[in-house]
């Protein structure tokens, strides 16, 4: 296969600024903090599981949720919190089934424990629900081919990728990632495509992420 078969759209990378802001909404035990995850903005609950995974991009994957550490470190409901931070997030295309999977999570956790033995987090141990609001902004990097693709994956910002392969797909509710998007619509290349679909994000830094993706490519086309 030619990586310099030429696209028939060229590929344009974005990054994102992002901001927080407080939502003056807190929840102070179980049945409370799930009221408020039931009708938050979508913006909350992507911040709340993204959050780590956003600040700490360098260091190792998998990190936990809010929820899950909240409801283990500060009202100790340990087997609750086991239960949402197993929750794979890489299976959900929206936040609506996310948000879903964890009200789903919390009741049944609570239908099966007494509302007389759940604890209240103290004062200034109160869950926060604060918003994620991220603005896209294109950069100068085209590409025009998987060629130009590689060379400008490898020195592109991990903003750029993150908001292709993270939010592109979550926020937007996108069917797959850009990356694999652009290859299989306007390379036609549906093999690679779907190599990097597959990828679980979630097990990488970006750093790692952005040399698995390299590596498909190349591998795929004979590149070494």
């Amino acid at each position: 296969m030619n990586t310099l078969q030429p696209a028939q759209q060229p590929f344009r990378f974005h990054t994102r600024l992002n901001l927080t802001e407080l939502t003056g909404l807190r929840a102070t035990i179980l049945p409370q903090l799930l009221e408020l995850i039931k009708k938050v903005p979508g913006s909350c609950i992507y911040h709340h599981t993204h959050r780590f995974l956003e600040q700490h991009q360098y260091l190792s994957p998998e990190p936990p949720n809010d929820f899950a550490y909240w409801v283990s470190q500060v009202i100790g409901e340990e087997e609750l919190a086991e239960r949402l931070a197993s929750i794979d997030t890489v299976q959900f295309s929206t936040i609506r089934s996310l948000r879903e999977q964890l009200v789903a999570t919390i009741e049944t956790y609570l239908g099966e424990r007494p509302l007389a033995k759940l604890k209240f987090a103290g004062a200034g141990e109160e869950f926060h629900f604060i918003k994620s609001v991220s603005f896209i902004i294109p950069t100068a990097h085209v590409a025009n081919n998987l060629e130009d693709f590689v060379g400008i994956l490898e020195k592109i910002t991990i903003d750029s990728i993150y908001f292709h392969v993270f939010e592109a797909r979550l926020r937007l509710e996108r069917p797959t990632n850009d990356f694999s998007k652009w290859i299989e619509e306007t390379l036609g290349h549906k093999a690679v495509a779907d190599k990097i679909a597959r990828l679980d994000p979630y097990a990488y830094t970006m750093e790692e992420l952005r040399k698995r993706i390299i590596s498909i490519i190349r591998t795929d086309y004979g590149k070494a």
